[in-house]
């Protein structure tokens, strides 16, 4: 194909406005005319022609330079190969139309021969829209990754091409998110003070309520209060980012991943606490609670199924509470999985939020479908419960609403999760006992089953875990009599031969009391004028016996 450089004049006609081209007086001057390259593409599938054209050379060297690119690009489709042919045209077409620099030949015979994109124009926003369109899972996952997307990720990287997305971009992202949140915590802090001092100035008063007006509009002005974005949340758009670019590389686009090396803060997942006597004393006293997951003893828990054993949801509190069920698997639990007979119930669904929306969804993992085993006890808690379900049916009559599910509301209608967390939370604080989130109900039925040494594999398999080490990790809150116990069971495994000082200060005082006894015993045999040892007396009384003898 046809390529060629040449020089050109920009100078026009005052007059006519047309170029002067070789007709310019000054074209022989040396700087006076630039240098122009062009060079004939393969034409487009309707036939027409296309050309790479670029000017603005200040020499001809530097010209025919970049023609020799062009003409190597150009040369890295074997003749026979017209689909390679047909994406460099469309490659060096659109570097001319977008005047952007020509990519390495290198470079460009690595793209062509993995099937990757040539060109590299596509952007990070770009790319993420097209993954996440692409994505087939539940409508909550869905919209956590578009939230990750629309707050963080487009706000700070969208514009930057995807292809030459480096590490040190992300560390500037995530140092932005770090420089926010400080920002929020000013403003909230700020408003917080405005809100307080509003509150102190007194409502009477033409004055005061001019202070008043003048103090809200203030408030009006400042920022909204906003929520931070905390570790785990940073942790999750990583992630998010993560697996976009995981699917890009799979696709060929590119062929590095800097989420993948990117470091940013750690979570530090709060360690679940029990309830003990203590920390119950500081609690009444102060409010505070020492974790954020707290488990009740076992006689806490038993206490507060007491509380509300009249309750119209008891068996899902004291289903929880033994069995571990999550809070969305317990709502959505129906009657066909239910085998009371078998003393079993499988897991095969729940239910779940979506902002206030409510919808049904398989279990959170493929280890959430389990079958759970149930004790008498809870047999006929759950027994007791279909016979109230059955009156409430029969009362409702046309109006009931058939679910199939075990727990439900008064018409037989799904049970929000949202709302049986506010239900829950209303019957902790009425029953006096130390504050526990629901989810920490099942935190505290795998302490008793682990309290009960039930295999950790058990206690895995019931609460559905994917590995043990969850377990062991999140779940097992050493309960304080179960932790003496094997506090004690681990002494007793080493002898010991020192003493302590008061088992040094006890054996002193009983060879002083014993020692006293002997005294007292030998103080009444002599009494009577016997010799306390006849066997050393003897001799004695020999001896003067012989000192009495008349010497011959």
């Amino acid at each position: 194909m046809k390529g060629s450089t040449y020089r050109r004049c920009s100078c026009r006609d005052p007059k006519t406005g047309k170029e002067l081209g070789s007709t310019c007086p000054k074209r022989n001057s040396r700087n006076h005319c630039t240098y122009s390259i062009r060079q004939e593409l393969s034409p487009r599938e309707d036939g027409s022609r296309r050309s790479f054209a670029r000017g603005g050379y200040s020499s001809l060297k530097s010209a025919q330079a970049d023609l020799d690119h062009v003409r190597a690009l150009l040369g890295l489709a074997e003749s026979d190969d017209p689909e390679g042919t047909e994406l460099i045209a469309e490659m060096l077409a659109e570097v001319s139309r977008e005047r952007s620099p020509l990519p390495g030949v290198e470079e460009t015979r690595r793209r062509l021969n993995a099937g990757q994109n040539l060109i590299g124009s596509l952007t990070v926003s770009e790319w993420l829209d097209r993954w996440l369109a692409g994505k087939r899972i539940r409508k909550s996952g869905l919209n956590r990754y578009e939230t990750d997307i629309r707050v963080h990720l487009k706000p700070r990287i969208g514009n930057r091409r995807l292809d030459r997305l480096r590490v040190s971009h992300l560390s500037e992202m995530f140092t932005d998110i770090r420089d926010a949140n400080a920002q929020i915590l000013e403003d909230n802090a700020q408003r917080r003070a405005a809100i307080e001092e509003l509150a102190t100035v007194p409502w009477k008063g033409v004055e005061n309520r001019a202070r008043r007006k003048a103090m809200k509009a203030a408030i009006d002005e400042m920022p909204r209060f906003r929520r931070i974005t905390g570790p785990a949340t940073r942790q999750h758009v990583k992630a998010t980012l993560r697996a976009a670019l995981n699917d890009a590389i799979g696709q060929q686009i590119i062929t590095f991943n800097p989420a993948a090396h990117v470091e940013i803060d750690p979570v530090r997942k709060p360690k679940a606490l029990v309830w003990t006597d203590e920390r119950v004393a500081k609690w009444e006293q102060t409010g505070e609670k020492p974790s954020p997951v707290m488990v009740w003893t076992p006689q806490q828990t038993g206490a507060f199924l007491d509380f509300v054993a009249e309750d119209r949801l008891y068996a899902m509190w004291h289903l929880i509470a033994f069995r571990g069920l999550r809070r969305g698997e317990a709502c959505g639990q129906p009657w066909s999985e239910t085998n009371l007979d078998a003393y079993s119930l499988t897991v095969s669904s729940q239910l779940v939020q979506d902002g206030w929306e409510v919808e049904t969804s398989d279990p959170k993992t493929d280890s959430g479908y389990r079958v759970v085993a149930l004790d008498d006890d809870t047999i006929d808690v759950l027994k007791r419960h279909r016979e109230r379900q059955e009156a409430d049916r029969a009362e409702w009559g046309s109006a009931w609403v058939e679910t199939g599910h075990v727990f439900t509301q008064e018409d037989g209608s799904w049970l929000h999760p949202g709302k049986v967390t506010d239900l829950f939370e209303r019957l902790v604080a009425a029953s006096g006992l130390p504050p526990i989130r629901l989810h920490d109900l099942r935190h505290g039925a795998a302490t008793l089953m682990l309290a009960a040494d039930i295999d950790i594999k058990i206690v895995s398999d019931t609460l559905g875990h994917s590995d043990t080490r969850i377990t062991r990790d999140i779940y097992q809150s050493v309960l304080p009599q179960v932790g003496k116990s094997a506090a004690e069971a681990t002494a007793k495994l080493v002898p010991l031969q020192r003493k302590t000082e008061a088992e040094k200060a006890a054996r002193k005082a009983a060879k002083k009391e014993k020692a006293k006894k002997d005294a007292a015993k030998n103080a009444g045999q002599s009494k009577g004028g016997k010799p306390k040892n006849k066997a050393k007396a003897q001799p004695k009384a020999n001896k003067k016996a012989e000192l009495r003898k008349p010497k011959k």
